[in-house]
């Protein structure tokens, strides 16, 4: 998010406890991180596997082929249910660790059969769907998930569900027999197959090569059913589904291979959420290690989604687990990603995943660990852990990052680590909300700073294995006094001082030391940390979290257009959007004694539901380094505005060249005008000639208009 505090600490009394909060502010923290949808800032989330987990009730066990019993085969189901979940939540082992959101794996029916492959590899894992409306039976009843999202929500863990409506299951183009086929089911009725797909539920243009944006969109993932969004009963398929989820009781979703679908009909997928109950969502955008994808960068900015933080989470490995890095490239990483990400602090961090090799490697130092795991609960994003990292779990590659957990042990010192940030980060405001800015750096030592208004906290993390640094020169926010680490000297961290102009006296970090400094206090003006969600329409309601907002009503602003407020406190405000036209707009906050905040910017106002429309035109002929863009008479054609065109437009798959097609979420039920324009590297335009092409979008549903260009 691109917000910024000019607030500075004159405070030159010495303060010589460890972290002080008041009571009030405290509870309002804590009480938003349990009931807040769509901010998970202040939150640790905890990634499980659920078929790896535990096996809380063998009687949903599959049988033959499907099952492994004492999971020696890794392709198999080896028992983990939602059961064993709830068992885990109720004994304390999550709450102890300080986990306060869960992401499982996706919930829905996938395939039965067994592929005939090496292994006999099986749907464990839950990305092979034949019916999103009914659940995996071998996770447990619509019932027991019920049971485990109320089980959660009585402990204060929100419910992340994993969801992939990029594809079914996988298929063959000429073998109807190869697993099911893709076949796709709705609550128990078939939908359809991937073989004879006469009503073209799915897309059959090969598999894709990963060569382009628009090659990997519409092209197979691997051999997987890939399903055409733009197919009216596939599009409202899922969003039904989605909403049966959510009428669950869940608090977010986890969106797969967001890289893989049109980018419109996603927008539109959450407009449809927004509309009717917003939770918080992100997708996964896979990239490589030092890898930068502007496409990304939109796709987080402009979806009404966030994304999973690979950039983040690639840099932290190469700095702590690969050494391919140092501490320079990562400080650049955190500055390069605040710049592109409009809110960086909703992209969702990790340190590893079931796509990736496990963060411990067999026969490393688990202070590794440790050391990750501190960055990462200190960090800006929405921080998640895999399960098991905890108990120094450890595996390269699919299937063998994803283990039976392998014990519960609440002694580990990582698990120790997670428990003692994790109640930092629900506590003290600057690491959910606040800016960073380096202090101290060099190849092996990182000195970073958290500020949010009087919230601060500072991290110093030594990488070295054997070099002791003595940090002289440090400056900090800390007001003056003497502080404790927060971890209680877990990874070594010791006392340090810090003088009445923010200089802190010389210490030394040893090996693999890691110190973390926390001061809080009351804010009186007020100060928007985060606001949800950033997208959505007139009337809906939003979030705006944030401190010294005052117990008394005051002002909320879209742009100059006071909104109506719903609910006001001192932390927490919520407000429906204003009777504003489509754009984007700062918000601002200001009390009942009239201090006003610095604004969040870029929130998005829709002009009404949105429905995704296909646009083709033909015989659209470019020189080299020419694209077709789309450009019209509303917002989300850019108003006329060419430098908000939507596009580039694609033209190689669902059509070749001069044919060009894009996806995009517009309007329902308005009459638009709009032209294709041809726009070269540098910016510059050509417009097609002739009148405007004018469509009336569809209703709850999706479209598709077919024109020439106008020479």
């Amino acid at each position: 998010m691109r917000r910024w505090l000019s607030l500075v600490l004159s405070m030159s009394f010495v303060f010589s406890a460890i972290f002080i909060v008041s009571d009030t502010q405290k509870v309002t923290v804590e009480a938003a991180g349990n009931l807040n949808k769509v901010n998970f800032t202040s939150d640790v989330v905890y990634q499980i596997v659920v078929d790896r987990f535990v096996d809380g009730n063998t009687s949903n066990n599959p049988s033959g082929a499907l099952f492994s019993s004492g999971c020696t085969n890794l392709r198999k189901y080896c028992g983990g249910d939602w059961q064993g979940i709830i068992n885990k939540i109720n004994d304390g082992y999550l709450t102890d660790m300080g986990v306060t959101a869960i992401w499982i794996s996706q919930p829905v029916e996938n395939v039965f059969s067994v592929m005939n492959d090496a292994s006999g590899s099986t749907s464990y894992h839950g990305y092979w769907a034949r019916d999103f409306k009914k659940p995996n039976p071998f996770f447990g009843t619509l019932s027991d998930f019920q049971r485990l999202v109320d089980a959660a929500h009585a402990k204060g863990i929100k419910v992340i569900i994993d969801f992939a409506p990029n594809h079914t299951s996988p298929a063959s183009e000429t073998n109807p027999s190869y697993m099911e086929n893709g076949r796709l089911y709705d609550n128990g009725t078939l939908l359809g197959g991937y073989t004879n797909d006469a009503n073209m539920y799915f897309h059959h243009n090969g598999g894709t090569t990963f060569s382009s944006l628009e090659d990997g969109i519409y092209r197979n993932l691997f051999d997987l059913a890939d399903l055409n969004h733009q197919n009216p009963v596939i599009d409202r398929y899922l969003k039904d589904a989605v909403k049966m989820w959510i009428d669950m009781g869940i608090d977010g979703i986890r969106m797969d291979a967001v890289k893989h679908m049109p980018f419109g009909w996603q927008k539109s997928l959450m407009d449809e959420i927004d509309n009717y109950r917003p939770v918080f969502t992100f997708g996964e955008w896979f990239l490589s290690e030092n890898e930068v994808d502007a496409n990304n960068h939109y796709f987080a900015n402009e979806s009404g989604m966030s994304l999973l933080d690979f950039r983040f989470g690639q840099k932290l490995r190469q700095v702590l687990r690969n050494n391919s890095d140092n501490w320079h490239g990562f400080n650049q990483m955190i500055q390069d990603t605040a710049s592109a990400y409009d809110e960086v602090l909703d992209q969702v961090t990790f340190i590893d995943n079931h796509d990736m090799d496990r963060f411990m490697i067999d026969g490393g130092d688990p202070r590794k660990v440790d050391m990750a795991l501190a960055v990462l609960l200190t960090s800006r994003g929405v921080p998640n852990i895999y399960y098991g990292t905890e108990q120094y779990m450890t595996g390269n590659g699919d299937p063998n990052n994803r283990k039976m957990m392998s014990s519960f042990n609440k002694n580990t010192r990582a698990y120790q680590v997670i428990q003692k940030l994790s109640s930092l980060r629900r506590n003290n405001p600057a690491l959910a909300y606040g800016d960073t800015e380096q202090r101290w750096i060099n190849g092996d030592v990182y000195v970073y700073e958290r500020q949010f208004g009087k919230d601060v906290v500072l991290v110093a993390v030594n990488r070295s294995s054997s070099s002791n640094y003595s940090i002289t020169g440090l400056f900090t926010a800390l007001p003056a006094g003497t502080y404790t680490d927060q971890l209680g000297g877990l990874l070594d961290g010791n006392t340090i001082q810090v003088g009445s102009n923010g200089s802190v006296n010389a210490f030394d970090l040893g090996p693999g030391e890691v110190g973390v400094w926390a001061y809080s206090a009351t804010e009186s003006t007020p100060i928007i940390g985060h606001v949800g969600p950033m997208m959505g329409q007139v009337g809906h309601q939003v979030t705006i979290d944030g401190e010294g907002f005052g117990t008394n009503t005051g002002t909320v602003k879209f742009g100059t257009t006071a909104a109506n407020v719903v609910s006001w406190s001192n932390n927490q405000i919520v407000v429906a959007v204003p009777n504003v036209s489509p754009g984007k707009y700062n918000i601002t906050v200001q009390s009942s004694s009239g201090q006003t905040s610095a604004a969040y910017d870029n929130f998005e106002v829709l002009t009404n539901d949105q429905v995704s429309v296909r646009f083709v035109v033909n015989n659209a002929t470019t020189n080299l380094g020419q694209n077709i863009y789309i450009v019209g008479n509303v917002y989300e054609l850019g108003n006329w505005d060419t430098s908000k065109a939507i596009g580039p437009m694609f033209n190689q798959v669902v059509y070749s060249y001069p044919t060009w097609y894009i996806d995009v979420s517009v309007p329902e039920g308005k009459t638009i005008e709009f032209k294709f324009i041809k726009k070269d590297s540098q910016g510059n335009v050509t417009w097609e000639s002739g009148s405007n092409h004018v469509y009336t979008t569809p209703t709850n549903t999706t479209g598709k208009i077919i024109v020439d260009w106008q020479n």
